[in-house]
């Protein structure tokens, strides 16, 4: 009789750059015959179902829409704050769908960081539940050997460790612990765990296995990281997307230069000041753009004919068509971009933003410019300097070379496999 397949249960939660690696995962993994649920809030259901894996929600639209509307989510000091308030109420969720389960149905957990606490707290039902985690950026893995940030403060090279690691340990005891371990704690106590002295410490120690969403010549493993530590690759943004652009779109872009690109990120609706600075660097610097939101409500009330909007767009269709990229910052938009090998101008708020724009700048192919510095002569300086440059061309076009060169999501898939299944027969462990 065949061994029947471990349920993989693939746990995340945040805005769309959060979701659609994990969902590509998981539909990578369904289509080499493994049973897969996604666990997803309510408020992106649709993109689960349209990729075709079985999933369940969690939460609602209204509370994660509400969630979007505070403009502190995107504060950094006090954006970890919302998204904590958000996560607690659904805390139990993966507790109760995996309860819920017959006893001999064997079930494995991959999940997104911020919920390594709901999968841990699963163990309370299934002490024996092996959890691996994924990283998208390499800065939630709070290494102190490669810390270029601490949120928008610069860390030089010079920095030592020591002081590195006190820092740390001052951004956690100010601004994490404080918000977290209080409650996290109070439901660990309410199922019989121990209490966890260190979020963050627990967040990286609580997973059997953990891998990083990334390459290694964007981040390589450090001293300080889990030792069950797989290197891996960029998942992808386009799950089930159309390879072609849209009508209105593709005429723009055959009818005169290639744009300029802004988006603050799918999730982002409180960035009416940054397209409005948008707009006055366009006119003066006599370039057509590219204004990416979901969130109609923060453009300028009227937009010339030399820039368009949209509301969504295959980022791997358009990039290669464009000029630069004037972006957040997020990891996924980061990484089309560098596939795409265009220039990149990162405008970072918040998380791991600020990290993976010090990254992209030193790599040769980004300059960063702080949204809460954010001046149309900021913008367009850095914009200028960035379009103009040999050096910055000849760094995106080497860079998107050595993306194209890499296995790619087979590969990948082969860690996370190895990851979840270290017993698998015949199958050799990652770590």
């Amino acid at each position: 009789m065949p061994v029947r397949q471990p349920l993989t249960i693939i746990a995340t939660s945040g805005t769309g750059g959060d979701i659609v690696p994990f969902v590509t995962l998981g539909r990578g993994l369904l289509e080499r015959g493994h049973r897969v649920l996604m666990l997803v809030p309510s408020y992106h259901e649709a993109s689960v179902k349209a990729a075709g894996v079985p999933y369940r929600t969690f939460g609602s639209r209204e509370e994660f829409q509400a969630l979007l509307d505070l403009p502190d989510l995107w504060d950094e000091r006090k954006g970890w704050r919302v998204v904590w308030n958000a996560l607690l109420p659904n805390l139990g969720t993966l507790r109760q769908l995996i309860q819920e389960l017959p006893a001999e149905e064997e079930c494995v957990v991959l999940c997104h960081p911020f919920l390594v606490p709901m999968a841990a707290l699963a163990r309370s039902v299934r002490p024996d539940l092996r959890i691996v985690c994924a990283y998208l950026a390499p800065s939630n893995l709070c290494g102190s050997y490669d810390m270029l940030t601490a949120g928008s403060l610069s860390i030089p090279s010079w920095v030592p460790i020591s002081w590195r690691q006190a820092l740390w340990r001052l951004i956690h005891k100010v601004w994490v612990d404080p918000v977290t371990l209080p409650t996290l704690n109070a439901t660990r106590g309410q199922h019989r765990l121990p209490a966890v002295p260190h979020f963050f410490e627990h967040m990286l120690t609580a997973p059997d296995a953990s891998l990083g969403l990334f390459p290694r010549w964007y981040a390589s493993a450090q001293p300080d990281w889990p030792q069950a530590f797989s290197e891996g690759d960029f998942v992808g943004t386009s799950v089930r997307e159309p390879a072609g652009l849209p009508p209105g779109l593709e005429q723009f872009l055959s009818e005169g230069a290639a744009p300029v690109v802004f988006t603050p990120g799918t999730g982002h609706q409180h960035a009416a000041r940054y397209f409005d600075i948008a707009a006055k660097v366009l006119e003066r610097l006599g370039r057509r753009g590219l204004f990416l939101t979901p969130h109609a409500a923060q453009l300028p009330a009227s937009l010339p004919a030399s820039v368009m909007w949209q509301s969504h767009v295959p980022f791997s269709a358009l990039l290669p068509r464009v000029a630069a990229v004037v972006h957040h910052g997020g990891i996924g938009t980061t990484a089309e971009a560098l596939r795409a090998g265009v220039p990149q101008l990162i405008v970072p708020y918040a998380y791991d933003q600020f990290d993976n724009g010090q990254r992209t700048r030193r790599l040769g192919v980004a300059d960063v410019l702080l949204a809460k510095r954010l001046s149309v002569r900021g913008m367009q300086t850095r914009l200028a300097r960035l379009l103009a440059s040999p050096d910055v061309a000849q760094a995106c076009r080497r860079l998107a070379q050595q993306v194209d060169q890499h296995p790619g999501l087979p590969w990948l898939l082969d860690r996370v496999e190895a990851a979840l299944y270290p017993a698998a027969p015949g199958r050799p462990g990652a770590f």
